[in-house]
């Protein structure tokens, strides 16, 4: 058994929810393929291959045999050291049995490899690395595969576009001159003029065959594969008009032209092809935003030279300068500098960011006043902004459960489709005998047209565009706002929620100490000079409380005095000479054991305590000089975001191991629901296991590897993206900065795009519902019918890319 193995691969040919269906179905066929997850409104295919017996080039295959293919680039790569022959065969077979290498053919004469690769497999990059490993050297030529998936769509846009333009050309005319005949509009000479029906003809045959080759395509490989997808539909019903038309045209039968029937129809559903694949083409905007932040080069230092070279030839370890109003190109830490960062892009927060030596940046991110040095720390796919966009593309790859519905009822909808329309031409032929008003047609020809209507209005699409439009949507502008949900389930859940529980430590908190009172009673002492001799005793401490007293009198520009004499006393305190002064600072255990009195400041310090906060004491030759306070305070919009989710109608609870002094203070000041306090990191997920069980949904919020098993156990995990990279692991949504207020963010959007998967559901179904018994019923022509069907799609993706204007406040 091998390691599990993850492909996302670009499909092409796919057009309605049943062509998903049978991907899926026949990429599971391979052995050792347990799932497999195909996205309509992506285009995509996310399986796993966790058996050594098992190949990619095994799923290609099938994907073939099922009349799809897979979107692939094309590169040409000049190779060196290329001896004889047997080096370029030797080549050859390396590169054939790389994963996503489809083709590769090396010339020695022209020294140049010509290879088709998968990119959503391996990309260019990587290929050179292999071929260097292979012991030969290269250079880019040309990249016609640079954004294969790009390409390919931008091709399809504009086939669709073309198509469509010469279907309302050549069908523009005929339904004119045919309708103004069937209304009298036209001279006698020429209404009864035999050229006129071979015109009709002419003009309907081109759109039958050329603008409409696609449908019989695509409708015989469904077939083929024991499925019928929506072009089974649209070509059995222009088929049925076209050559019922052949046949009168030619005397076989009596009857009436329908050429423009059947050319309109295509027509029709062709425009709104065009119209879906310009929509379609919008879903994925987001992930483009973000690819367009990188930049293309950056400004090095190696060996003293400063150079500039792209982006993606960066390695780890290189000095990387920025200057004001450039883009960071990959993830690092500052070494040299100071300035501000705009992180609003990839944190959705529009305050700059200091920086100074030891912070970190992010690639992509704008440095905005001060000039830079930063050492490379992460590159290539490594960056945060790398990792940023895989996330997103794995979400809008997956799948809901909400469409699973949707995913059943497609699955049977064409074959329905199909016996609907049997059943209403047989009741309009064999039992209806009225004429229709105000026209005359025989009772076949009316019985046909309204059984072409059923196949027309059916529209199998919109329902498998419903859920992933919006997945993708919603997914897209999470990330735009900060917000990462791994997968639509992600999404689904967090619209669920009825419970926000929260970690203190980090999450609501800073996650470190500082100073919150500094009461100096009865001293010879100002509050500066006794804070000077209180962080003066600790700076040689190691403990948080020490560095918290440092930080403070930092804070206020205070000088420190050298410290003669240090000692640090394990659960109390420290012990320390400064400028001649014999100075302890430590808890009222430690002031107790050694006999100092606290001069009346006892309730300042059981204040203190009930407060949640650490009191600790200063002593200086044997006398109570004061009292600082310290605790880890609240993050700045804590108080925002707690008050947001009450007003969402939530309830917001906190989980800490903390003291119940501690947590209650927090609590209190926040103004949480309940909290729990002194919880071990096993016994958060059982708290939590006890609330589901009362049937409440739970969401938590943590940053910590002792907050892995609560995100973990809880129907939404939500990590803060500066916590740990296990947290980030369990939860499978992922805030990128520490601003509390992303958590409504992240819930707001996820109601708002169920909302609109459903609102698309419901518009499918109805539609179906409605129209389908309307035509039936002979209150639809199959004009109409393609008309309406096409819009249908157009009007789902429609309301999914409203979306993309979603704000919280909204």
């Amino acid at each position: 058994m091998s390691n599990t193995t993850h492909y996302n691969l670009p499909i092409t040919g796919m057009t309605c929810a049943n062509c998903v269906t049978t991907v899926e179905r026949n990429i599971k066929k391979v052995d050792g393929i347990d799932q497999a997850v195909v996205n309509l409104s992506s285009e995509r295919a996310s399986f796993e291959i966790n058996s050594s017996k098992v190949t990619l080039d095994m799923v290609l295959d099938r994907i073939r045999r099922a009349g799809y293919d897979v979107a692939s680039g094309e590169v040409a790569l000049s190779i060196s050291g290329l001896s004889d022959s047997a080096d370029s065969q030797r080549l050859e077979k390396v590169l054939m049995l790389i994963d996503g290498i489809l083709k590769a053919s090396v010339n020695l004469a022209s020294e140049k490899a010509n290879i088709e690769y998968i990119p959503t497999v391996i990309n260019l990059k990587e290929i050179g690395e292999l071929i260097e490993q292979a012991g030969f050297s290269t250079a880019e030529i040309t990249d016609s595969g640079e954004d294969v998936e790009a390409e390919l769509r931008k091709a399809e846009y504009a086939k669709q576009k073309r198509l469509m333009w010469l279907g309302v050309i050549l069908a523009t005319p005929l339904f004119i001159l045919s309708m103004s005949r069937d209304f009298n509009l036209l001279p006698a000479a020429i209404a009864t003029a035999p050229w006129l029906d071979w015109l009709f003809f002419v003009l309907a045959t081109p759109v039958q065959f050329y603008v409409g080759a696609s449908y019989y395509k695509s409708g015989f490989k469904s077939l083929v594969n024991g499925s019928a997808n929506m072009d089974v539909l649209v070509a059995m019903g222009s088929s049925a008009a076209y050559f019922y038309s052949i046949a009168v045209l030619l005397n076989l039968i009596p009857g009436h032209l329908y050429f423009e029937t059947s050319a309109v129809i295509i027509t029709l559903i062709r425009v709104g092809k065009y119209l879906e694949a310009r929509a379609k083409g919008r879903t994925g905007d987001s992930v483009r935003k973000l690819m367009d932040l990188r930049p293309a080069e950056a400004q090095i230092l190696r060996n003293g030279e400063k150079l500039s070279i792209p982006v993606e030839e960066v390695v780890v370890g290189d000095v990387v300068i920025v200057r004001p109003g450039e883009k960071f190109p990959v993830d690092g830490i500052v070494i040299k500098g100071r300035s501000t960062v705009d992180e609003s892009m990839l944190t959705g927060e529009a305050m700059p960011v200091d920086k100074a030596p030891g912070d970190t940046v992010i690639g992509a991110t704008i440095n905005r006043s001060g000039s830079l040095e930063f050492e490379a720390a992460m590159v290539g796919k490594d960056t945060a902004l790398a990792q940023i966009i895989k996330l997103v593309e794995d979400a809008q790859g997956s799948k809901a459960p909400i469409q699973n519905l949707a995913d059943r009822i497609s699955a049977i909808f064409v074959p329905t489709v199909i016996l609907i329309a049997g059943l209403t031409f047989a009741a309009w032929y064999f039992i209806a005998a009225a004429p229709v008003a105000g026209a005359e047609m025989d009772l076949f020809t009316r019985a046909m047209i309204n059984a072409v209507a059923v196949l027309l209005i059916a529209c199998p699409c919109a329902m498998g565009l419903a859920t992933p439009t919006a997945v993708m949507v919603g997914t897209g502008r999470g990330a735009e706002m900060g917000v990462l949900y791994k997968s639509g389930e992600a999404l689904e859940r967090a619209s669920e929620i009825g419970v926000v529980l929260l970690d203190k430590t980090g999450t609501l908190t800073r996650g470190q100490p500082s100073v919150t009172d500094v009461i100096v009673e009865n001293s010879r002492l100002s509050e500066n000079d006794f804070l000077q001799l209180a962080a003066s005793a600790e700076q040689q401490s190691e403990h948080p409380l020490g560095e918290a007293l440092v930080a403070e009198a930092n804070n206020r520009s205070l000088s420190l005095d050298k410290v003669d004499a240090f000692q640090a006393i394990v659960g109390h305190g420290v012990d320390a000479q400064v400028a001649g002064h014999h100075i302890r600072v430590g808890n009222l255990r430690m002031m107790e054991s050694i006999g100092i009195k606290l001069n009346g400041l006892n309730e300042k310090v059981t204040q203190l305590q009930s407060d949640g906060k650490t009191a600790v004491l200063v002593e200086e030759n044997g006398e109570i000089q004061g009292i600082i306070g310290i605790a880890d305070t609240l993050k700045p919009m804590a108080h925002e975001a707690v008050s947001t989710l009450q007003d969402m109608g939530l309830q917001v609870g906190m989980l800490t191991g903390d003291n119940q002094l501690a947590a209650k203070a927090i609590a209190d000041e926040l103004g949480l629901d309940y909290f729990l306090a002194e919880v071990l990191p096993g016994d958060k997920a059982s708290e939590i296991r006890g609330l589901q069980d009362a049937g409440k949904k739970i969401a938590m919020v943590g940053d910590g590897i002792n907050d892995a098993p609560a995100l973990a156990q809880a129907d939404l995990g939500i990590a803060i993206g500066t916590g740990t990279d296990i947290a980030m692991a369990a939860a499978p949504v992922v805030l990128i900065s520490s601003d509390l207020r992303a958590v409504p963010k992240a819930l707001k959007l996820a109601k708002r795009s169920v909302r609109t998967i459903k609102e698309n559901l419901f518009w499918a179904f109805f539609y179906n519902i409605i129209l389908i018994p309307a035509a039936a019923i002979g209150l639809l022509n199959p004009m109409l019918a393609a008309g309406a069907m096409a819009l249908s799609d157009v009007f789902v993706i429609g309301n999914s890319l409203r979306l993309r204007g979603f704000s919280p406040k909204s």
